[in-house]
């Protein structure tokens, strides 16, 4: 018996033995001193320049610590996790802030946090992760959404919390990463092709009968995402393209519930001497009216959108490389306010806000894991006049410029309301990987 039981434990280790697996500690350290200078006039042409400098973080890679691990089961099958936190190395904070759109999520691992089950059927992802329309605005940027060089697509979209956004356009709250997803990955040996999708649930609690449902805000139907990407990759090329709609806000008494839909088509190629990116984006935040009474006024009754674009270029030059990208964006169908109904000529004088941005840096690779780099960009705002951002700039609004000098509240009066003209930043740093 004893001889019998000795014998089954043997058989246990071996098993276990026999379960593949590992855990890996990765993580980047990434410090640049960066400045911001924006420049604002109101209708009499007087100017108003705010600039900040700072040390910053995440200018070429975001600073991130993390694990991860994979447990091989046999048979084509693999278990893995990813826990991933934000750093923010340059004050010392764990967790990092993550923008998302107007808020932040501080949960320590608030980049990725997933567990996954994957075989030759592909792979299944729980968790907190990216959603598929975010790919293509990061994969397809020279400067992969990091920094001051970061396409104006990525910030109309919500990319640095949405704050930049004009009056009516509500940028998507959930427009890098998704909590509370289930996601789905094509296998990786389908010739080239490759695609997710995912579903993320608002987890809102439902009431039977509805009478009983609190009045509150964003309770009910705010916090859910779906959407898909597909893609072709083989060689120098690289094409894909990807919808999805983040239903943002609701208010169930009042019958409104808005969705911002997004749709990107991004392509690269290598030619080895030099690597082009181009993207489409467009984005319509469509509100839902279910009770009529909720319209105020006809020129409410819209579904504003932003349209953007992306031209961008990478050149190796030894261990270095350089890279340059040219960006903008559009919005249309903007509702216009009470107070500017009330002043015919602005109904029509108003026009469609837009802007551009041209990038340009140098990485300078001193190893595999470390790079010094350094970037520059300029940002021009125009026919503007419904752009309202406050406040100093900062990484997160080099897009939409102050327009007013900060806790001044008599020179605010005096001057007027401003509106952004144009803003320059500059990126100085070192990256760090292991």
């Amino acid at each position: 018996m004893k001889k019998s039981l000795v014998a089954l434990a043997a058989l246990a280790v071996a098993g276990v033995a026999s379960a593949q697996s590992s855990v890996t500690l990765f993580g980047v350290v990434d410090a640049a001193f960066s400045g911001y200078q924006n420049k604002s006039e109101n209708i009499f042409g007087q100017e108003v320049k705010v600039q900040k400098n700072q040390l910053t973080n995440s200018g070429y890679n975001s600073s991130r610590l993390g694990f991860r691990g994979t447990e091989d089961l046999g048979g084509g099958l693999a278990a893995s996790f990813w826990l991933e936190a934000g750093l923010s190395n340059d004050d010392g904070n764990t967790g990092g802030n993550i923008a998302n759109s107007g808020s932040t999520v501080t949960g320590l691992f608030n980049r990725r946090s997933t567990v996954s089950l994957s075989g030759a059927f592909g792979e299944v992802r729980l968790g907190r992760d990216y959603t598929p329309t975010f790919w293509n605005d990061t994969v397809f940027d020279p400067f992969g959404t990091n920094g001051v060089g970061t396409n104006l697509i990525f910030t109309a979209n919500g990319g640095f919390g949405g704050s930049n956004s004009p009056t009516g356009f509500q940028a998507n709250n959930m427009y890098v990463r998704a909590s509370n997803s289930v996601g789905y990955f094509l296998p990786p040996n389908l010739g080239g092709f490759y695609g997710q999708v995912m579903y993320a649930f608002n987890e809102a609690t439902k009431y039977d009968n509805a009478a009983l449902t609190p009045d509150v805000a964003n309770t009910q139907r705010a916090g859910r995402y779906v959407g898909g990407r597909f893609g072709y990759a083989n060689g120098p090329l690289d094409v894909a393209a990807a919808y999805g709609e983040a239903t943002n806000s609701d208010n169930f008494f009042a019958g409104t519930t808005s969705t911002l839909q997004s749709f990107n088509l991004g392509a690269s190629y290598d030619f080895g001497v030099v690597k082009l990116f181009g993207e489409y984006s467009h984005a319509k935040n469509k509100t839902d009216y279910s009770n009529p009474l909720a319209i105020t006024n006809v020129f409410q009754f819209t579904d504003p959108g932003a349209k953007g674009w992306l031209v961008g270029v990478t050149v190796p030059v030894g261990p270095g490389l350089i890279r340059a990208s040219y960006s903008g964006v559009k919005y249309s169908d903007l509702p216009l306010s009470n107070a500017q109904l009330a002043q015919a000529n602005q109904i029509f004088g108003l026009k469609d806000p837009k802007a551009d941005k041209f990038a340009l840096g140098y990485v300078h690779n001193l190893s595999k894991r470390t790079a010094l780099y350094a970037t520059v960009a300029y940002v021009n705002n125009k026919d503007n006049e419904l752009f309202t951002s406050t406040g100093l700039a900062t990484a997160g609004s080099f897009y939409a410029p102050s327009g007013t000098t900060a806790n001044n509240a008599a020179a605010q009066a005096a001057i007027g309301t401003t509106h952004p003209t144009s803003s320059v930043g500059y990126d100085l740093g070192i990256r760090h990987a292991f």
